[in-house]
């Protein structure tokens, strides 16, 4: 039997999967997120939120990946945004988020082409040839969500809604979570 065919084993706590993702290698990231459970009080103490936007809160940048903990208040958005090459998966922890992906047509312009609603330890997946996409708080509440990138992302760009163009933005953290 080859090795590589064992089972992966499933992380039961932040740590075990922060500890996991670094041994890991990225093909390994998809099962390791969808596979480890959390609960909303696993990340209570360190939820920072803003009434005035969502909170972009580093639990770990190294060369290999970037975990996110964001937190929402009530209908907070992104912009319209690509993930800068790099590949992203948003686990929810708590709430319930709409994400809207878009494709450019021939004009280049955006045009909708999916909406879903997820909840609670459901996964999104996004890369760049998928398109652009945006997340919503669509609960009645604070919510947050776990955002895992094979390799940090630096600066990405966003959808500027008044000049209907694409701009690039330098990206960076509301707080820094010490695990």
């Amino acid at each position: 039997m080859n090795s590589s065919n064992t089972t992966t084993k499933i992380p039961s706590t932040l740590t075990n999967l922060i500890s996991d993702l670094s041994e890991a290698n990225s093909s390994t990231y998809n099962t390791l997120i969808h596979a480890v459970n959390f609960n909303a009080d696993d990340f209570k103490a360190s939820a920072l939120f803003s009434e005035d936007c969502y909170t972009r809160n580093c639990i770990v940048d190294n060369e290999k990946y970037e975990l996110i903990l964001i937190c929402w208040c009530e209908g907070q958005k992104t912009p319209i945004h690509d993930h800068g090459g790099e590949e992203c998966w948003v686990k929810v922890i708590e709430g319930e988020f709409e994400e809207n992906v878009y494709k450019k047509n021939n004009k280049g312009e955006l045009n909708l082409v999916r909406s879903a609603i997820s909840k609670p330890n459901q996964v999104t997946y996004m890369k760049d040839f998928m398109g652009f996409h945006s997340l919503q708080n669509m609960s009645n509440k604070k919510a947050m969500s776990l955002h895992l990138y094979a390799k940090p992302i630096r600066k990405c760009n966003i959808f500027n809604e008044e000049t209907k163009t694409l701009q690039n933005k330098e990206l960076t953290y509301d707080t820094t979570i010490k695990i």
